[in-house]
């Protein structure tokens, strides 16, 4: 059985939970939307740090520069792909100086990469549509292998 001071506080307070959503939907679809684009920027840093890893590792396994900077742009690629992250542009660049230096020295490439990750389909207000995210390695060449 209900007592009449609290059937009088029920009927007061009818409504109010409607109200209650009504304001916080927006702000919990916000902060959920803004969850997800800050893990697919995680997500995408990752994706394109072990893409530089893996394009400077092929680089410094082949034994002349145009060979590293294919290797280098292949690898780059099937990583991203492999990560399932798709770049609007991508770049890589490869400093092959270190295949100049003489058998016996000490030697290194470095590979990296820049990556345009598309964010306009989270579509939410203020969010950038695009954001650019880079990462480069370096990977040393074998020391008393012969190069060009």
């Amino acid at each position: 059985m209900i007592r009449p001071g609290r059937l009088r506080k029920l009927c007061r307070e009818r409504g109010s939970y409607a109200l209650e959503t009504a304001v916080l939907a927006p702000v919990l679809i916000a902060v959920l939307g803004l969850m997800i684009a800050f893990g697919r920027i995680t997500d995408a840093e990752g994706a394109v740090d072990a893409a530089a890893h893996a394009a400077a590792r092929a680089a410094s396994l082949q034994r002349d520069p145009a060979a590293a900077q294919q290797a280098a742009q292949d690898s780059a690629v099937r990583s991203l792909d492999n990560d399932s992250v798709t770049c609007r542009t991508s770049h890589v660049s490869l400093d092959t100086a270190g295949f100049g230096t003489g058998v016996g020295e000490a030697a290194a490439v470095t590979a990296a990469i820049a990556c345009t990750a598309e964010l306009s389909d989270i579509g939410l207000p203020g969010l950038p549509g695009t954001k650019t995210i880079t990462a480069s390695w370096t990977s040393p060449l074998d020391t008393y292998r012969a190069r060009p």
